[in-house]
């Protein structure tokens, strides 16, 4: 084979190897971002009341929460449960098991399922108005009740409040959260004490309309807000 021949098809078996080796690139860039688009996709979660429906995303930043989360939606732990601590400018609690039994006007927020979700706080998931969080006693680890959970309603906040609370309790908010509080609201005294999961997708007017409902001495509505829970997106 004379020397001309021989660089012809050494040049054509080397664009062939480039182009076979551009292609097989994609397609690995390709399957990486339909695995990465797979792996950031939330968990879609649907709350049924007589108020009306609650659209929750959960976050992936606190799988702990969301994998606890799913579990109990799916083994039907929180139907029937009542929203049972409802503060009007603060939040909707709900998710205790014995509430489901609970009779007219008997004190309920002692209820759980016997473990403890440890601690996901997380200082870029904060209490913003729709903030979905995990409740809690006073254990110093700030462990989270297995099924008690609410909602933030909260009200909006002024700078100078917002300076109040970060010289009280240390916690400083970025500009974006100053932001949040300052025009859409939340409760920002709880952020670093609380592990926020999730957010209200569709459906604030729901927790605002529950918010507004009348209470006893013990924060329980004085009519009983039962909930469906469900996946709807996983």
């Amino acid at each position: 084979m004379n020397t001309r021949k021989f660089l012809i098809l050494f040049i054509s078996f080397s664009i062939l190897l480039f182009g076979c080796s551009k292609k097989t690139t994609t397609v690995t860039n390709e399957k990486e971002e339909k695995s990465m688009e797979k792996t950031q996709k939330q968990t879609m979660v649907l709350i049924s009341t007589n108020y009306g429906d609650i659209k929750l995303a959960l976050y992936n930043e606190t799988p702990q929460h969301r994998d606890n989360f799913i579990q109990i939606v799916k083994n039907k732990s929180l139907d029937s449960t009542l929203f049972h601590r409802v503060i009007k400018q603060f939040m909707i609690q709900g998710g205790d098991p014995t509430s489901k039994t609970a009779r007219k006007g008997q004190q309920l927020g002692a209820g759980d399922l016997g473990y403890k979700v440890p601690a996901e706080i997380n200082s870029t998931l904060f209490h913003k108005k729709g903030a979905l969080a995990a409740a809690r006693d006073n254990n110093p680890q700030k462990s989270s009740s297995a099924c008690q959970f609410y909602i933030v309603q909260g009200k909006t906040y002024t700078d100078q409040e917002l300076d109040m609370i970060s010289s009280r309790t240390g916690r400083q908010f970025t500009t974006a959260q100053r932001e949040v509080y300052k025009t859409l609201g939340g409760v920002p005294f709880l952020d670093g004490d609380y592990t926020v999961f999730g957010e209200v997708v569709e459906g604030l007017e729901v927790v605002d309309k529950i918010a507004e409902v009348r209470t006893d001495r013990n924060d329980r509505p004085l009519e009983d807000i039962r909930m469906v829970v469900k996946i709807i997106e996983e």
